[in-house]
């Protein structure tokens, strides 16, 4: 017995999902085929899924005599031909929701990441591990063809959809010949040219990708690890600042890892080091309005915007930066004397101070002024802000080379490293890992590191400053209020946020 072919098409808002439903009913109509489609709308972006649902029937109505094919409005699970998602989690979605069979259905997707909203919020790392996603849908699929899509779409100067259309027809699932799906897209009269040429880069690599991507690269020897972490770190450093930025890294990183070698570890074994040397460089790298202004106007982050907005070699792109440096970002790029007195006297507390600020860099005007902020890289050093910053960093180093320098503190050592993860972000996020860490650091100072009691006695209290700031670094990870890192080390509560309530008069109703 004949069955539809069933398509299930995930998408996020904005990336022609519903067109490219459109050009498989355009294609199914070319064939004379049955065809019913529909769809679930969502929002924009990542805050909703937007889902549509492809029926074909692939017997010709000339040949049905007069009968109709029943289809279904929705699809069933374990019921689909073919899935085809435009990002990995979108495509680990459609296995979640137990729509992809084993020994029925063809994966189609894309494996670039657009981050989720509760992946943006989490105060930790919170990206899904793509990894998972992949072996989920190798163990879920008849065959998988997965590569990154949106690279292959800005590259041919198109969207995404266009690739994905191509990818179906190159995989041979589809019911349809790629002249009808060529056909379809003439049909639409919309950037007929760049959509033929996406799809025909996305039928390309579907003929050479019957598989998923192979496996990632695996975790090594940590030598390796440890030696990948460094050069990526003074890679960072030296793009922040500048070369003797970077030795400075390397300097403080190679230190610390004779003393864990002299602490009992061996070539081998260098996680305390690892992980301070990942931290060290993001938090040596803090995002300042210097920075800011450097990445707002590098060649690359202009490309990048061109290619997100298709924009031709031709066209002019009018871009706006938006801004609004509060009190602390101007008092950051002062020297520390004069931003004290500064911020003793109250002169920069002017309400029009704090106004938001629209910047046109597509002018020479507005362009110099990113660029006048991008020159202060080489007054960073003297600046309060850099002086903050590296006052506390190197309270965190010499509380872990305290660590590693008594015995069987290791652990705690390592748990310590991993607590550099607390300062990130900016604005009250940075603020708030900035406290969190000196809470923990007061604590460790408190603690008696003397242990000079019997083995046993002196693992056990190893063991309890371990896990004390194992749990201290989860607390202040979980409540960015910190309430629970309170509560774990022992503190009394913060008190409340003051928000004031404004009442603005509304001159209309006045």
């Amino acid at each position: 017995m004949i069955k539809p072919i069933t398509i299930l098409v995930a998408a996020l808002g904005g990336e022609g999902g519903g067109v490219l439903a459109d050009w498989l009913i355009g294609a199914a109509d070319a064939h004379d085929f049955p065809v019913q489609s529909t769809s679930i709308p969502g929002v924009a972006q990542r805050t909703g899924a937007t889902t549509y649902y492809i029926e074909i029937y692939p017997v010709p109505r000339s040949e049905l005599g007069g009968r109709k094919p029943v289809f279904s409005l929705t699809p069933n699970p374990g019921d689909i031909d073919v899935a085809v998602a435009s990002e990995l989690v979108e495509a680990a979605r459609i296995v979640q929701g137990g729509f992809s069979h084993p020994r029925r259905t063809a994966m189609i997707g894309s494996t670039h990441r657009e981050y989720a909203v509760s992946e943006k919020m989490a105060m930790a790392d919170g990206r899904y591990q793509p990894q998972k996603a992949l072996d989920a849908l190798r163990a879920m699929a008849r065959s998988c063809v997965l590569f990154d899509m949106r690279e292959v779409a800005w590259r041919n100067g198109t969207v995404i959809n266009t690739v994905m259309f191509g990818a179906m027809a190159g995989t041979g699932v589809l019911p349809v010949s790629r002249a009808s799906c060529e056909a379809a897209i003439r049909a639409s009269g919309k950037a007929v040219d760049a959509s033929l040429k996406g799809f025909a880069a996305g039928y390309s690599m579907a003929k050479e990708r019957q598989l998923s991507l192979a496996d990632g690269p695996g975790a090594g020897i940590l030598p390796a690890a440890l030696h990948d972490v460094i050069r990526a770190g003074a890679e960072l450093t030296t793009d922040y600042q500048d070369e003797r930025y970077a030795q400075e890294y390397r300097t403080i990183v190679e230190s610390l890892r004779h003393l864990e070698l002299d602490a009992g570890g061996g070539p081998a074994e260098c996680p305390v080091t690892r992980e301070a040397a990942r931290f060290l460089a993001l938090w040596m790298s803090y995002e300042d309005v210097i920075r800011v202004a450097d990445l707002k106007t590098r060649s690359t982050r202009l490309e990048r915007i061109r290619k997100e907005v298709s924009a031709g070699s031709e066209d002019v792109i009018k871009l706006t930066e938006f801004l609004k440096p509060g009190l602390d970002e101007m008092l950051s790029v002062l020297p520390p004397k004069l931003a004290y007195w500064v911020a003793r006297r109250k002169v920069l507390t002017h309400k029009s101070l704090n106004a938001g600020l629209y910047i046109r860099t597509d002018t020479v005007s507005g362009f110099m002024v990113l660029c006048a902020l991008r020159s202060l890289r080489r007054l960073r050093r003297h600046t309060s802000r850099f002086r903050n910053e590296h006052d506390l960093i190197v309270r965190w180093l010499d509380a872990i080379r305290r660590l590693l320098a008594t015995r069987n503190l290791s652990q705690a050592a390592y748990e310590l490293a991993l607590s550099g993860n607390l300062v990130k972000g900016y604005g009250q996020t940075h603020a708030r890992g900035r406290k969190n860490l000196q809470a923990i650091l007061a604590d460790i100072d408190g603690q008696n590191l003397n242990l000079t009691d019997g083995l046993a006695a002196r693992i056990k209290l190893a063991g309890r400053l371990a896990e004390r700031i194992k749990l201290a670094r989860e607390a202040a990870l979980a409540d960015p209020e910190g309430h629970e890192l309170a509560q774990a080390l022992g503190l009394p509560a913060p008190e409340p946020a003051f928000k004031p309530i404004k009442f603005v008069r509304n001159k209309r109703a006045a």
